[in-house]
């Protein structure tokens, strides 16, 4: 029950999609700095875009996001939290790393996995730092890629039953890269609002 990278383009012609032309995107922050820059970013964005102060777990929410490491382990921050309420969710990240990638998903692409939950079912793994524990340069483009993998991952990727975008309406996504990668929270926040106007943003006006 995973999907492949969403860098795969495919076209659904003859089963068009149940879910609206993007999803909604919750960005969540549990420190003021994050909960400000997300909270300008997701003002210039077109497309549902919203901005929760407080845990991922918190929001109501198809699928998260997990700012992971190119081999899908699963011991530190965010991802760690995912581990411990998850359990199960690192092995299924580390084997679908192994089925697509050959055991290391590069920066720039995302697989997706269930968590064996009902809510959020899914979660959605964009490294942001091939080793674990990687401190990111001032100049990273990371949280870039790693966002813009994840959308493309909603509008590309299949599961197994069907369309990513068929089963996740909302996704619930933490700072990426800025917690032990270090990246300035405005940083990552200009990021992800160009990966999201790169997928989305031209063609879904407000």
């Amino acid at each position: 029950m995973t999907a492949d990278s969403g860098t795969h383009t495919g076209r659904e012609g003859a089963h068009p999609p149940v879910s609206p032309r993007t999803p909604e995107l919750v960005l969540c922050a549990v420190d003021e700095p994050l909960a400000t820059a997300w909270t300008t970013a997701a003002e210039k964005l077109a497309g549902r875009v919203r901005v929760h102060r407080g845990s991922v777990l918190d929001v109501v929410a198809q699928a998260v996001v997990s700012p992971a490491n190119s081999y899908g382990w699963m011991r530190g921050g965010i991802d760690a939290v995912y581990a411990r309420a998850f359990p199960g969710v690192e092995q299924s990240v580390r084997s679908a790393v192994l089925a697509f990638h050959g055991g290391e998903l590069p920066i720039g692409e995302a697989v997706i996995v269930p968590t064996g939950e009902a809510e959020p079912a899914w979660l959605i793994s964009a490294p942001t730092m091939r080793e674990p524990g990687e401190r990111l340069p001032a100049d990273t483009v990371h949280p870039y890629l790693a966002a813009r993998a994840v959308f493309l991952q909603w509008r590309d990727g299949r599961l197994d039953h069907g369309p990513v975008r068929e089963f996740v309406e909302t996704i619930a996504m933490p700072g990426l890269g800025t917690g032990v990668g270090g990246v300035d929270p405005a940083t990552c926040a200009r990021q992800v609002a160009a990966a999201w106007d790169e997928v989305f943003g031209s063609r879904h006006p407000r």
